[in-house]
C-alpha cells in the first residue's frame, strides 16, 4: 500500500510534464509545444490589452509575432502528426 502525497504545485506539474514531453518526442516536436504554449499566453495577454483599449502599435506588432509563432509550432506539430500535445486534432 502506498502513503498518499499531496498534489504538486502547478509549477511543478509544469515541469514534470516538460521532461516527460522531452523524453517521449523527438526535440523539434517538444520545441513546438513549449513556443506554442509561450506565444499562446503571449498572445492571450496581448488580445486582452486590445480588448481594453490599450493596445499600442508595439504591442500589435508583438501580437502579430506571437501568432506568427503559434502557426510555425502548429504547422511542425501538424508535420510530425502530434497536434494532439496541444489540444489539437
Amino acid at each position: 500500500m502506498s502513503t498518499p502525497t499531496a498534489p504538486l504545485p502547478p509549477a511543478a506539474l509544469a515541469a514534470v510534464r516538460s521532461l516527460e514531453l522531452r523524453l517521449a518526442v523527438p526535440a523539434d516536436v517538444a520545441r513546438a509545444v513549449s513556443v506554442q504554449e509561450a506565444a499562446s499566453a503571449r498572445a492571450a495577454r496581448l488580445s486582452d490589452l486590445a480588448a481594453a483599449g490599450r493596445m499600442s502599435d508595439l504591442d500589435a506588432d508583438s501580437l502579430a509575432h506571437a501568432e506568427d509563432l503559434i502557426a510555425g509550432a502548429r504547422a511542425t506539430l501538424a508535420k510530425a502528426g502530434r497536434l494532439d500535445l496541444i489540444g489539437g486534432a
